[in-house]
């Protein structure tokens, strides 16, 4: 008789695998869960609408790691609710349907109220989210959304007017470390008889590389004990391990959420605030975090010329250069190009007449009447046009004494209006002097009798 290798073997049945450390160490009462004091605090409004029972619809938002699916289930096992996990990447209106029905026959025959809890709510779009509202608002069921993402740009409006949205903050380094000793500390669910060894500076590793996420810190800390031999029965844990562990440190990223934005803000008024050691660290987050490269060049471009401008116009070439070394590049080496870029924008003198400029006129452009260009300044290609005048009356700039002539090339009802003021920064200063003695001489030339 011959064994499959591949079938199940007829003893006795294989204890399933362990759960990751991170959910088996997942706080079981509220005074394990660190971190939230701001909403879990003695007397604070939602660790008292827990302990009541005085239950409501509510989104929780914050960053990965900060204990929103914890707080949900922690909810539920205070106040007796039935809890059903939703995934919003995986069920649609059909299941949501089908989870409100049970809820409705669960609060008939037992007066149960269900908590649905929602993870990753942003991902549902608007008809999914509108399933929500008739159920949340006759209290059939206890919404908990969770979310990474700004709700007021990803929930729909009608929704979020029927739910509080809590903030969760990030973990603290402190709440890290206290996360990881009891994890190493219990038995039961921990490391415990696996007898590690670490001190606070690999525990303060672990934390800085774990980026506010306790789930993370778990993740690296269980691997890191795993992959340690033992050594006298102990297992001492070494940066080595660690870095091996943890791969590469984890940030708190979305190309299409609020973090890209806060980001390339942070980049951008870093860069306008002339501080290049701030500059270079936000543009530095974004690369490694796995930013379009060519969005950041893309954005270095347009600093060049809004905030830059003609104080120093060489600053427009760079920009676009380091775009060209890039794509000449790739990673890593055209990431270089980026932070030059970067660096000589920081440093650059800064105006935004240009900006200022532009905005002005294209104000003008919309908000008054088209009017025509004024004849001296028509071409006049064919007979028929200069007959009626197109052209008459224009004075060749080249054939006048320095290149000057004093006609009107704006439309009547603009005449006299200044849009470009030059700063006194950079070559700008210089073209500011150009200006204003070129603005001089033509008053001049008109109050000369």
């Amino acid at each position: 008789m011959t064994m499959d290798l591949f079938e199940p073997s007829a003893g006795p049945a294989a204890a399933p695998p362990p759960t990751p450390l991170a959910d088996r160490m997942r706080p079981r009462a509220l005074d394990e869960l660190v971190g939230q004091d701001h909403l879990l605090g003695p007397g604070k409004i939602l660790r008292a609408a827990i302990e009541t029972g005085e239950l409501h619809s509510m989104i929780l938002w914050g960053p990965p790691g900060s204990g929103k699916t914890t707080l949900a289930s922690l909810m539920a096992q205070v106040t007796g609710a039935r809890f059903v996990a939703f995934s919003a990447v995986l069920s649609g209106v059909k299941e949501i349907r089908e989870v409100v029905a049970e809820a409705q026959r669960e609060r008939a025959r037992r007066r149960a109220r269900t908590i649905l809890f929602v993870d990753e709510i942003h991902r549902f779009n608007r008809a999914q989210q509108d399933a929500f509202l008739p159920h949340v608002e006759k209290g059939t069921i206890i919404l908990v959304g969770a979310t990474t993402e700004n709700p007021s740009f990803e929930v729909n409006s009608a929704l979020l007017s029927r739910c509080r949205v809590y903030v969760l903050n990030p973990l603290a380094e402190p709440d890290i470390l206290a996360i990881m000793r009891r994890a190493l500390g219990d038995a039961a669910r921990g490391l415990a008889t696996l007898a590690p060894e670490a001190d606070d500076a690999a525990l303060a590793q672990i934390g800085r590389l774990a980026n506010g996420d306790a789930r993370a810190a778990l993740n690296v800390l269980e691997l890191a004990v795993l992959l340690t031999p033992a050594a006298g029965g102990r297992r001492r844990l070494t940066e080595t391990v660690i870095r091996e562990a943890a791969q590469k440190k984890v940030l708190l990223y979305d190309k299409a959420g609020e973090e890209h934005y806060n980001l390339i803000s942070a980049l951008h008024k870093s860069l306008r605030d002339s501080d290049p050691d701030a500059a270079l660290y936000w543009l530095t987050r974004m690369l490694e975090a796995g930013e379009d490269r060519l969005y950041l060049a893309r954005r270095l471009v347009r600093f060049a010329s809004e905030d830059v401008g003609n104080a120093d116009p060489a600053a427009l070439s760079l920009t676009l250069a380091a775009k060209e070394a890039y794509d000449f590049l790739g990673d890593p080496e055209g990431e270089l190009a980026l932070a030059q870029a970067t660096l000589y924008l920081a440093l650059a003198p800064k105006s935004n007449a240009v900006y200022v400029a532009f905005g002005e006129a294209k104000a003008d452009v919309s908000e008054r009447p088209a009017e025509p260009v004024p004849l001296h300044i028509r071409n006049a290609p064919t007979r028929l046009m200069k007959d009626l005048g197109y052209g008459a009356g224009y004075q060749y700039a080249h054939d006048a004494p320095d290149a000057r002539v004093d006609q009107d090339d704006l439309p009547a009802s603009l005449r006299g209006r200044q849009y470009y003021r030059p700063t006194g920064r950079g070559l700008e200063a210089e073209l500011g002097r150009r200006l204003a003695e070129w603005r001089r001489w033509r008053a001049e030339r008109r109050e000369a009798p």
